[in-house]
């Protein structure tokens, strides 16, 4: 299975730049093993998917309701981000777990909704810093993983080390090796054989200059991609590291 290269572009670019953006990345995406995938504001997934019409590059959401529909203003429902084109969504991320408050059993029913919905949810886990120093990461993590996956878990799994986001701090090889293996194990205690085949993206301070040595470690199924997303020259150079399938 290819490693997916994913882009979270968070709450960056206007209408143009958005697809500006996902344009750069399609003119270099050719030859590239990798999956390609770019999550724009809910905002600018229409636009994005149409700029992406008939490329190798995927469109996806960073977030979706619990419900198909409702009375919740400011939300966005699976169906409407797919309706728009999108096909995959971004769950659980620590920005939505820290700055609104989600919790893993939210972040589990939205899995439900997004994969009732056609999408394919990137779910997201991870300690912060104070966790870590406290010997807690493993505890932590298994913890966030048996209460936000749904059984059966058609999706795919991001490991992002909270105190690496944004911080130009990056995992070392044997903190991100140690960590996708302890993921793995219990992927594969919850799910069985199914949990052997669950890619475990990688997020935490990756760019181009990182990515290959990131990307070659054990268990690691791609990239999970912030800042550097919002750079398709730098984007394209992470997917270029990726390994083949």
């Amino acid at each position: 299975m290819p490693q997916l290269i994913a882009g979270n572009w968070k709450m960056h670019c206007l209408a143009a730049e958005a697809v500006a953006l996902a344009q750069g990345v399609a003119a270099g995406a050719q030859g590239i093993e990798a999956e390609l995938l770019v999550c724009p504001t809910a905002l600018h997934v229409e636009a994005v998917a149409r700029a992406l019409q008939g490329t190798p590059v995927a469109v996806g959401g960073q977030d979706c309701h619990q419900a198909k529909q409702g009375a919740h203003t400011g939300d966005i429902a699976g169906p409407m981000l797919r309706d728009a084109g999108a096909t995959w969504v971004i769950l659980g991320h620590s920005e939505r777990r820290q700055n609104h408050g989600e919790t893993d059993e939210l972040v589990r029913e939205k899995t439900l909704a997004a994969v009732a919905a056609g999408l394919t949810p990137i779910v997201c886990v991870g300690e912060n810093a104070d966790q870590r120093a406290g010997g807690q990461e493993t505890e932590v993590v298994g913890w966030q993983l048996a209460g936000s996956l749904p059984k059966p878990f058609a999706g795919v799994v991001a490991y992002e080390p909270i105190w690496a986001i944004g911080t130009g701090k990056t995992a070392t090889e044997e903190d991100v090796a140690l960590m996708h293996a302890f993921i793995r194990e219990e992927l594969v205690r919850q799910f069985g054989d199914d949990g052997q085949t669950i890619r475990i993206l990688y997020g935490g301070s990756v760019k181009a200059a990182n990515a290959a040595s990131l990307l070659a470690v054990p268990n690691v199924g791609g990239a999970l991609v912030g800042g550097a997303s919002l750079n398709a020259g730098e984007f394209l150079a992470i997917a270029r590291a990726a390994q083949a399938g």
